[in-house]
């Protein structure tokens, strides 16, 4: 029973893995439209789930994206460097988004953007001119998330429910990765149970282990996944809307299986 637990599970997370790569090339350059929503509260309630605290992410500079970049929620937290095309207006430098919500009813626009992500592809002075415009040209590709000051963090959702519910929000991903998988165990344990994606940068399980709880995560590395272990997360009183410090800090930039990425556009 156990030998087919594992295996099921390297399954999954192979599955995972092929989805992501059959998706990416998100550091190709891309040309789109973006648009803007006009108050930040509108990415509050994002489908990644960060709630208030998503204005607090990169200098509030946050985006909706298509499903092809929200990627069920596996593209939560990534990083986009957009510049708008427009020369009169636009800088060359543009702005670099986080995704922090879903765009699924806008057929024009790869990006929504917090009107604050939108005038930072302006140049100087030229914010509310672009503003102006509504809707822009640009071109993307992916970039790492830096977190210099931040390790990944675990939030303890509202939802949890001790000691049958645990529900976990990811924070501060950094590098050019996706987390396709979670694990759970206490301290000092090799038996771990996984965790299921419940939206976005949610994790949740109803097989919470007693006492203090350390967390596995695999990540995309290279071609394939690559394990992170956090010791010693989170305390065995542990609290909801807690944030914990997982002690780790996430640089790698995955290496996506691109048949061609034609960056020749892509000019500073």
């Amino acid at each position: 029973m156990t030998t087919n637990i594992v295996f099921l599970s390297l399954l999954a997370i192979a599955t995972l893995l092929f989805a992501s790569s059959a998706t990416a090339c998100d550091r190709c350059v891309h040309k789109s439209k973006v648009a803007f929503f006009s108050k930040a509260q509108a990415l509050q309630s994002g489908a990644c789930g960060y709630g208030t605290l998503a204005t607090g992410f990169n200098n509030g500079h946050l985006a909706a994206a298509a499903p092809s970049i929200y990627k069920d929620g596996a593209g939560c937290g990534a990083c986009f460097q957009i510049r708008c095309k427009n020369e009169g207006i636009c800088s060359k430098e543009g702005s670099v988004v986080l995704v922090s919500d879903l765009n699924d009813d806008n057929n024009r626009t790869d990006f929504v953007l917090s009107s604050r992500a939108f005038m930072g592809m302006a140049k100087k002075g030229m914010g509310q001119d672009l503003l102006k415009l509504g809707i822009a040209d640009v071109e993307y590709k992916r970039v790492p998330c830096e977190y210099k000051s931040k390790n990944l963090a675990i939030r303890v959702e509202e939802s949890s429910q001790k000691p049958n519910y645990l529900a976990i929000k990811i924070l501060y991903q950094g590098g050019q990765t996706e987390i396709v998988a979670v694990d759970v165990a206490q301290v000092g344990s090799s038996n771990w149970n996984f965790m299921s994606r419940n939206y976005g940068a949610v994790w949740d399980t109803s097989r919470v282990p007693n006492g203090a709880l350390q967390f596995r995560f695999v990540v995309t590395s290279g071609f394939d996944g690559k394990w992170y272990w956090a010791e010693s997360v989170m305390p065995a009183d542990w609290k909801e809307s807690v944030i914990y410090d997982s002690g780790l800090q996430i640089t790698d930039i995955a290496q996506e299986g691109c048949s061609q990425c034609d960056d020749g556009s892509w000019k500073q």
